[in-house]
């Protein structure tokens, strides 16, 4: 069940509606937006009825959403709802954009590509979410050093910082080092444990997704830290995995129909350097909000080439 407070609601008829939910036996989750305040209903909803919260002082509308996507769904709030981290806003108008290095974090890797944000007026820059090693010898999360190396090159230059999270231990870590937001990469969204975890700070998380992952399984994701409570969430496609390189931007239109979060996409992990330009604009065109680019090696005339994309000019 969700149910939609009207505008004008105040918190005694918030309060009300929460009371009604618990009284039920089920779990109430309030995600406030800037215009409405959506209430969700978790758990078996065998006796409650629509009609009963329509019928309550500041309600606008209560619905019945089918499926596991509570929370997260369109139907829960009908109104995109944007995402600040530090400085940059996703979801609000314009084309919003972190960047950064998905693979080397070397700290001469970190200070050219800090350079590069800054000089192309960005205002985050991310360390980590890059498609990673199925090798176990190859294999290397970002710790708490590359964390503390990250955090000192970006406040030379006056950039937010996200980073990387795949392992659960390593949340305090970020929470101490004040990160604007978590990056969990594609491998990282089927630890249900961790999605709880990150859904019980206040902390903005992008949620990467590739073609091993389904669209269902990615907003089941996203409804795991909803559940806990973060509704700080901006959802980041990468593409396909192999040998066909390419994003379905298609798909990309249909989840927008889905969900209200705003969906990022990291063109460059999708196609390469050299088409990433032209599939940023398709992906825009189709209804993402902002992109993720990996500013590690960027030479002129590809810095040029991105200034009409990040201005917005998409056509």
């Amino acid at each position: 069940m969700i149910v939609v407070m009207s505008a004008r609601a105040d918190e005694t008829e918030i309060k009300a509606v929460i009371a009604r939910i618990e009284a039920g036996g089920l779990e109430a989750h309030v995600s406030r937006g800037m215009e409405r305040t959506v209430i969700g209903a978790v758990g078996e909803e065998r006796g409650l009825e629509a009609g009963v919260f329509e019928a309550m002082n500041g309600v606008e509308r209560a619905l019945r959403v089918v499926g596991d996507f509570r929370i997260v769904s369109r139907e829960a709030q009908p109104v995109d709802a944007p995402v600040r981290i530090g400085r940059t806003v996703f979801g609000a108008s314009g084309v919003a954009w972190l960047g950064g290095c998905a693979q080397d974090w070397s700290e001469n890797a970190l200070r050219v590509a800090a350079q590069a944000v800054r000089a192309a007026g960005g205002g985050l820059l991310y360390a980590g979410g890059g498609r990673g090693h199925a090798s176990p010898y190859h294999y290397r999360a970002l710790g708490v050093a590359e964390l503390e190396r990250l955090q000192e090159i970006a406040a030379e230059v006056g950039l937010g910082v996200v980073a990387e999270l795949r392992d659960v231990r390593l949340l305090d870590a970020h929470l101490e080092a004040q990160t604007e937001a978590l990056l969990l990469p594609p491998q990282a969204l089927s630890n249900a444990e961790l999605l709880r975890e990150v859904g019980r700070v206040n902390k903005a998380v992008i949620l990467q997704r590739d073609n091993r992952l389904t669209l269902d399984e990615w907003l089941a994701a996203a409804e795991h830290v909803a559940l806990g409570g973060n509704h700080q969430i901006v959802l980041c496609e990468c593409g396909r995995h192999g040998d066909a390189a390419g994003l379905d931007v298609g798909e990309l239109a249909a989840l927008r129909r889905r969900t209200y979060l705003p969906v990022i996409v990291a063109p460059q992990q999708a196609v390469g350097a050299t088409a990433a330009p032209m599939l940023a604009r398709a992906a825009l065109m189709a209804g993402a909000c902002g992109l993720m680019l990996d500013c590690l090696g960027w030479a002129k005339a590809e810095a040029a080439s991105w200034r009409g994309v990040l201005s917005g000019t998409v056509g």
